[in-house]
Formats: structure tokens, sequence, C-alpha cells
């Protein structure tokens, strides 16, 4: 057991498996409001507090996971925030897509406190994560970067680090959710097309997969995208919502930088349009209903 101690605020469906994981090997500290998700965490050999405040107290590294830049302020800098329980030396580990103009003021407020931040958005859903085979891209000063680089090997099966400045992981994140965006939405619009042509869309998917027109989103997302006209819908794996969010990012990155992105512009309007058809906290792969809202007959 290492003496490396990382506090994880939030022990949802990512939060809960991450600490599970890092608690093979280091001191765990963990808070959730759930009383249920800190039994389970309890459970698990991670040590929970009555606080976010107590669960940071000490700790060499915070790992954190929030929706959005504004929440990333709330968590470290609000009327309950964390940043100033932590001790001077340790490192906030942001695994969040939030933009690319959070992730600078952020470091600079954390360094006023001799907290560093290193900025590593994650790609990978909750049995990866507990396995720690999630995909992390990091930009952090290289000291930075040594102090938790135990925390991120055992989350990551690949570490790419593509910059040496917080932020740096931002704008990469941002280009593969552009992609990870538009290959959703065209998967979407495939299957739905095949359905209407009336051709089973389970040999489809099968057939398509064969050959050139394949992607990693066609066929984790394509199985999915038919369950999501069943009663219950497709487990949710990765909320509509949060690819609203992510092709926003995207979209306003490209627009301050006078940058045309037509086609992610495109997609963005289809999940905008899945979220006002009442998807949002529907599975990702639901998007196929705001283009074809009934199952192929």
């Amino acid at each position: 057991m290492s003496t490396t101690t990382v506090a994880v605020l939030g022990l949802g469906a990512m939060g809960l498996p991450m600490a599970t994981r890092l608690a093979t090997e280091l001191q765990v500290n963990g808070f959730d409001i759930s009383a249920e998700r800190m039994e389970l965490a309890s459970n698990a050999g991670i040590a929970t507090f009555a606080s976010a405040r107590e669960a940071v107290t000490g700790a060499d590294a915070l790992l954190l996971a929030v929706r959005n830049g504004e929440q990333l302020d709330a968590v470290l800098f609000g009327e309950q925030g964390v940043a100033g329980q932590l001790k001077a030396g340790a490192v906030v580990i942001l695994t969040s897509t939030v933009g690319l103009d959070a992730v600078p003021a952020t470091a600079k407020r954390l360094a006023e406190l001799g907290v560093g931040l290193v900025d590593a958005p994650l790609s990978g859903g909750p049995v990866r994560a507990g396995e720690g085979d999630l995909l992390i891209v990091v930009g952090a000063e290289p000291a930075e970067l040594a102090k938790v680089r135990n925390v991120l090997d055992l989350l990551a099966s690949t570490l790419s680090i593509v910059g040496d400045k917080p932020g740096d992981g931002q704008a990469l994140k941002t280009v593969n959710q552009l992609l990870c965006g538009v290959h959703i939405a065209a998967a979407a619009e495939a299957l739905a097309l095949a359905g209407k042509l009336g051709l089973d869309q389970t040999t489809t998917l099968e057939a398509l997969q064969a050959g050139a027109a394949n992607s990693f989103m066609l066929g984790n997302r394509g199985p999915r995208m038919l369950e999501a006209y069943s009663e219950d819908g497709a487990e949710v794996l990765s909320r509509l919502d949060i690819f609203v969010k992510d092709m926003g990012i995207v979209t306003s990155a490209a627009r301050s930088l006078h940058l045309s992105t037509p086609v992610a512009s495109a997609a963005e309007q289809l999940y905008l349009l899945g979220e006002a058809h009442e998807l949002a906290a529907a599975d990702d792969s639901a998007v196929i209903k705001a283009v074809a809202p009934k199952a192929a007959q």
C-alpha cells in the first residue's frame, strides 16, 4: 500500500469504480451526499468522511469529476469549497471535460494556495474505470504530473501526455469529443435510414461493422441505439446531455478561433433536438429517437 492519499469527491457511476481501483494500492478518502454510495465505498475499502472538506484534509491528491466550469469553481472556491483545505503541495486531478477557458484560471487560483492542477480528462465507462482501462489525456507541468503519476497509471491503460500546461488536456479532449459526437450522430442517422428502407437494423449493423463504414462508436453505440426503443431504453452509460455540453464546448472553441465546423455544428443540433424531446437523461444512444421517434416496423 502506497503512502499516497487520494481524496475522491463524488462516488457515482464513475467516481466509485475509480476510487475502488485506486484503493487497491493507495489510501483513498471518499465523500458523496448519498448514504448508499458511501456504504458501497466503505465496503470497498475506501475511508469515508462526513464532509468533502474533511475528505480532502491532508490528502496528497484530489480526484475531481465535475459537470462544467461553474461546478468546478463551486467545488473548489464556493461557499463550501475545498481548495482552502488542501495542503500546500497537493495536486488536483481534473478528470472532466469543462472547456478551454475554465482550466487556466483555476490553475492560477490553486497555485496561489500552493496547490497544483493536472488537467486529465478521461474517456471510458464505469467498467473500464474499475479495471484501470481508461484513456486519459494530460496537460500539466512536469513537476505536478510527477507527484500523481502513480494515481493516473492505476486508472489508465492509455495515458497520453499532450502538453506541459493545464488546458492542453482540455484542448485535445475537445478535438476528441468533436469526433465522438459526430460519429454517434452519424451512426444514429445511418441506422434510422436502414429502418426506413425496410432493412433489418441488427443485420445492417453487423454488415456495417465488417466494412469500411465501421467505427468504435458505431460498434459501441449501435446496439444500444436499437435498445433505445425498448420499454426501459438502453442502460445509461453516458447521458445525452453530456454531448449537448461537449458539442457546445467544441463549437464555441471553433467560433473563438474563426474556424468553420459545419459537421460538428449539425451534430450539436441533433443532441439539442434530443434534449428538446426529453431525452436529456437518457443514454446518448437515444439520439436515434430524435431522428426516428418510433422503432422501425
